[in-house]
């Protein structure tokens, strides 16, 4: 895979890039980066952030369970993200990125038949209106998933060069593990943990937390209110 990271920070689209952009990753699949996201944008939403374009989330590329026609079956992450922000959906994520199948998107357009997807087509094809004070990019799967047929979740999020990156975990069993493993393929990007499905009735959870604050010297929160963006 590919990672130009010593290159220049990657202009995204015509309008240029937000005043502040952030990575939304995750450790794996349906660990809530939708979620997180949507929170996290609907949040700056909702305090008066937006200002019509101020806010914004894109997601480069999703692949999805869908019916014999193609229509997806539940909705989509795109879907998702545009009702947090109020924008359309193929703004959020171009047409000819939705993948009809549950599998990483480089995968599912093999097996569709689609042409390969590279990493700068999916940069470049970042729009963002004037004005856009923050820009909110969530990748799918994990880290390492295959994002683009050159490029992972985090050698593209090297490529965008993020104001921050925001990493979503699970708070239970495994989560020292792979969010360790998660931020040495991230480095040397600024990064924050979300625990998410944080429960601090649940002693594991609190011990998974305390683990990457105290031993770790991880910067960690347990809720999307809590991300400072």
């Amino acid at each position: 895979m590919s990672d130009h990271q010593t290159g220049p920070a990657h202009r995204t689209g015509p309008a240029g890039r937000p005043a502040r952009l952030v990575a939304v990753v995750g450790t794996g699949t349906e660990v809530g980066k939708t979620w997180v996201t949507r929170e996290a944008a609907a949040g700056l939403v909702a305090a008066g952030r937006s200002g019509g374009v101020g806010v914004a989330v894109r997601k480069p590329a999703q692949s999805f369970d869908a019916d014999r026609s193609g229509a997806p079956l539940e909705p989509t992450d795109a879907d998702l993200l545009a009702e947090a922000t109020g924008e359309d959906r193929l703004a959020v994520c171009p047409a000819h990125r939705w993948y009809p199948l549950p599998m990483a998107p480089p995968m599912a357009a093999d097996a569709l038949g689609r042409p390969p997807i590279a990493v700068a087509d999916l940069l470049d094809e970042l729009q963002w209106a004037p004005g856009t004070e923050l820009g909110l990019v969530e990748t799918a799967g994990g880290v390492r998933s295959p994002l683009a047929h050159d490029a992972d979740g985090a050698t593209f999020a090297r490529l965008l060069r993020p104001d921050l990156t925001v990493l979503v975990a699970d708070a239970g069993l495994g989560t020292i593990n792979a969010v360790r493993l998660s931020l040495a393929a991230l480095a040397p990007l600024d990064v924050i943990v979300v625990l998410n499905r944080y429960d601090p009735g649940d002693d594991l959870h609190v011990r998974n937390r305390d683990w990457l604050v105290e031993r770790d010297g991880y910067r960690v929160v347990t809720e999307p209110r809590q991300l400072d963006l």
